[in-house]
């Protein structure tokens, strides 16, 4: 049960004030129907996350060698340092259309978002951390859900509810501890 604690709790902090969190919010805001919004958003991220955690997992299998565990340590460090850096989404280019519909722009805006983005690369981390897909991808889109249904719900309000500086300091504290595990397990 840890995994999941652990993977929804990185996820959940790594997001605030990520691209995908205001494209949430952005969405929100243009469409202003918060239900498809949100099943899109589940939607993209359960897909995108369990693709990402299997991708850790089989490669952690692959390449469980010390250099490349040492890479996925240092890797925890490198994104504590990217959560550090404020995110932004360009409104022109999030969204232009719903063509399709609210559900599908969603789930099409958010997976193609996620992709590369700094919970992506996290999740691929923890699935070669803790090799177990399922707990990792269930945490990872809990905590993706944690953030930006209220995100949703709230709209433009929740940037001022939430201190994104001080939520990035603590996903950032988070990655940390993760790569200094991931250090000790290798070292010891």
């Amino acid at each position: 049960m840890h995994i999941v604690f652990a993977s929804t709790l990185l996820v959940a902090l790594a997001e605030i004030g990520d691209k995908t969190m205001l494209l949430a919010i952005i969405l929100a805001v243009r469409f202003k129907r918060p239900m498809p919004i949100i099943a899109g958003i589940f939607t993209a991220t359960i897909v995108n996350h369990a693709l990402a955690a299997w991708a850790g997992a089989e490669l952690a299998g692959l390449l469980d060698s010390f250099w490349f565990r040492l890479a996925v340590a240092l890797g925890f460090f490198a994104m504590a340092a990217w959560t550090l850096i404020p995110d932004k989404v360009d409104e022109d280019d999030a969204v232009s259309t719903a063509p399709y519909g609210v559900y599908l722009t969603t789930v099409v805006a958010f997976f193609m978002a996620e992709m590369g983005d700094k919970t992506q690369i996290a999740t691929v981390a923890l699935g070669a951390r803790y090799h177990s897909v399922e707990l990792v991808a269930i945490g990872t889109t809990l905590g993706m859900m944690i953030a930006n249904v209220p995100a949703v719900l709230l709209g433009e309000r929740v940037t001022r509810i939430f201190p994104l500086r001080y939520m990035r300091m603590a996903a950032a504290a988070i990655l940390t501890v993760l790569g200094a595990l991931a250090i000790r397990d290798l070292l010891g």
